[in-house]
């Protein structure tokens, strides 16, 4: 099946270009039902056993990010910030061993339909590489007459299933799987590294590790993933704009428990067009504001008819056009109902210094309510009449307010050489 010729050894197979692979992609058939075995399955832990040691709450919430992403200056507030980056300073790897293949060089091979850990084990059988397939099986598909180096045809193959490989020299062992482990390191720069964050929280990442020492992020990516955050980094090769948002979050109690909140009652305490909009969303409603309305004066007019209890207050940073998710339970104390919920964001910086703001919030059963908030620079936003019953708190008439402060962030690169 083989022959060594030119120093090379060769391994019989046929040919196909990356791109007919990649046609020729057919649905993954359903893995066989694996039965249990009662024995082992009677020993199995229930998840929700509250009998199962965990680790303590303390430890958990320990956030590195809390000094940076949980202080708003609501005196001091810059609508519009430059900042000047280092372009060069943007860098994603791949983590993990990966040493080359060893140089086989393939003449020809052909397979039809058949998952891509069935390809290359036929294809590295005479190589006398052994094959892990972490979460098979993969997509299927088909080729012919595919020729080049082991490792152009295992790319070739591997491209064409959406999923990675790791080779080890050592113990001739190669690894395939739909994610990999990358760290991206970023410009030294808070509002970059917080949006960057946010982004990949909006895309579903959530095990993120923070080396604030470098300016990393370290996390696991499928294709898709990773395509989008290589789309991202070339968005900021055009000096990009970032939009900011203040966030606090409130938990009102009327003093009088049978009536609602007068939200009428702010026509008469401000001057008519302070409030620009209201806007009805499937629970509660946005208001757009004049920054007549703001931390301050918006306190002052519900301690008129409410306690009001501060829930978290922070901030999130979001690339022009991109979806971003804050977590505010980042910002809330750890038994507060308001710690389940997020809001995503995606934002866009319109002529004459417009902003379009698609804000969600979002609990752990899924959505909330959902605006879409188009807003000039200075102004503010309020989303009132979310009812607390949402994050089961038994108290009749008393609501969840959110207060939010738009800001730009406008960006400008550099290029200067640098060690990551």
């Amino acid at each position: 099946m083989f022959k060594i010729c030119h120093n090379f050894k060769k391994i019989t197979v046929c040919l196909l270009w990356a791109g007919m692979l990649a046609g020729c992609k057919t649905p993954a058939p359903e893995p066989e039902p694996v039965e249990a075995d009662p024995l082992s399955a009677a020993s199995l832990i229930n998840l929700q056993d509250p009998n199962m040691i965990r680790t303590p709450k303390g430890a958990s919430s320990l956030d590195l990010e809390t000094p940076l992403r949980c202080n708003v200056n609501w005196k001091t507030q810059e609508m519009i910030t430059a900042l000047p980056y280092n372009m060069k300073a943007f860098n994603l790897t791949r983590n993990g061993i990966n040493n080359p293949l060893p140089r086989f060089e393939v003449t020809g091979f052909s397979f039809k339909t058949m998952p891509a850990e069935k390809a290359l084990l036929k294809l590295l059988k005479e190589a006398d590489i052994r094959l892990v397939a972490k979460d098979a099986p993969y997509t299927s598909i088909s080729a012919e007459n595919l020729r080049g180096e082991l490792s152009e045809v295992v790319k070739m193959i591997t491209d064409a299933a959406e999923i990675y490989y790791n080779y080890n020299a050592e113990t001739k062992t190669l690894t395939i799987s739909r994610k990999n482990n990358f760290t991206l390191y970023v410009p030294k720069s808070r509002p970059i590294i917080l949006a960057l964050l946010d982004v990949l929280r909006g895309s579903g990442i959530t095990n993120i590790t923070t080396d604030w020492s470098d300016y990393s992020i370290t996390f696991d990516a499928d294709f898709e993933l990773r395509t989008k955050i290589q789309d991202l980094l070339d968005y900021f090769e055009e000096n990009p704009v970032l939009i900011a948002y203040d966030v606090s979050v409130f938990t009102i109690y009327p003093y009088n428990a049978q009536n609602d909140i007068e939200w009428q009652k702010l026509l008469n305490i401000f001057d008519f067009g302070t409030i620009k909009t209201a806007k009805t969303g499937v629970i509660g409603r946005v208001l757009t504001t004049s920054d007549d309305l703001n931390f301050k004066t918006l306190q002052r007019f519900l301690s008129g008819q409410a306690r009001v209890v501060k829930a978290a207050e922070g901030k999130f940073v979001v690339p022009n056009l991109w979806l971003a998710r804050f977590d505010i339970g980042k910002c809330a104390a750890r038994k507060s109902p308001e710690a389940q919920v997020s809001l995503l964001a995606k934002s866009s910086l319109m002529p004459q210094n417009r902003i379009f703001s698609d804000i969600t919030l979002e609990g752990t059963e899924g959505q909330i309510t959902q605006f879409n908030i188009r807003s000039k620079l200075g102004e503010n936003f309020l989303i009132i009449g979310i009812p607390n019953e949402i994050f089961g708190i038994s108290s009749p008439k008393s609501e969840t307010i959110v207060f939010m402060v738009p800001r730009i962030i406008r960006t400008l690169k550099k290029q200067v050489p640098t060690a990551n």
